[in-house]
């Protein structure tokens, strides 16, 4: 097989979960770039999905937008059921959707903890579950985590200065989890043609790094090896790598996607 149809997404169905969202929409934009049908999942308001849709379909691309609620058992499983009723198949699921907020440790309250976890722990646990059920009776799929730096090394706290930002500690407790179901689902459906790979992006933020006088943004980049922020087209080749065939022997990776930012 040449390399440019390694890479080719043509034929193939993908689920995007917050797949409207900052880095959603990019990933959402790349895997249509390659030739995937993306359905773009979320659960924000119908305006909002279907515009970022008929942006894709509007360059001639296969977008659809859906609504999900991943604190949902049955919103997912619905979900799933319709998408494989529609289109027939499912060959990619990238789980890119994340109940963001947080706090510190002194301040969580349980409600908080757990309301955050029906999202990020319980949701992504349920929405595999039931993706894996098609893709093992398909002999073939590819599960893709969207984890963060925040999952391959602990936050440092003295890269904020004294702007108040801060990384909450459910984010890093969810995203260090994601990295381990990634490896078991690797290792116990590798036998189904089932590959699931993680990748921890770091350094995006298109709200302030506009803002070179930032303390933040100054120190992020005089501590990034590559001297600079994410920016959105970053994350599409590593997408488009972990869901084609140019990466069919490779599954239980953890891809850093951080400008070296973990290579200290």
């Amino acid at each position: 097989m040449e390399c440019k149809d390694l890479f080719s997404l043509r034929d193939r169905v993908a689920i995007v979960t917050g797949g409207d969202g900052l880095y959603g929409f990019n990933i959402s934009t790349g895997l249509c770039e390659a030739g995937a049908t993306c359905v773009i999942a979320s659960i924000e308001g119908e305006n909002c999905r279907r515009d970022k849709a008929n942006e894709l379909t509007s360059r001639g691309y296969h977008a659809f937008d859906r609504w999900v609620d991943l604190a949902s058992e049955e919103s997912i499983n619905g979900f799933i059921a319709e998408v494989i009723a529609t289109f027939g198949r499912i060959d990619i699921l990238v789980n890119g959707a994340v109940a963001r907020k947080g706090m510190n440790i002194e301040d969580m309250t349980i409600e908080f903890w757990e309301e955050a976890q029906k999202v990020n722990s319980t949701g992504l646990m349920l929405i595999c579950r039931e993706t894996v059920k098609h893709m093992r009776e398909r002999g073939q799929g590819s599960i893709i985590n969207i984890s963060s730096i925040q999952g391959a090394s602990g936050p440092n706290f003295p890269v904020y200065g004294d702007t108040g930002m801060s990384s909450p500690v459910n984010y890093t407790y969810d995203k260090w989890g994601m990295v381990g179901l990634t490896k078991w689902l690797a290792n116990y459906y590798g036998k189904h043609n089932i590959r699931v790979n993680c990748i921890s992006p770091g350094g995006f933020n298109p709200n302030i790094t506009q803002d070179e006088n930032n303390e933040f943004v100054k120190n992020y980049q005089r501590l990034t090896p590559l001297g600079r922020f994410a920016v959105g087209d970053d994350i599409k080749g590593p997408i488009v790598f972990l869901a084609s065939d140019a990466s069919k022997y490779v599954t239980g990776h953890n891809l850093l996607m951080d400008g070296g930012w973990t290579s200290w």
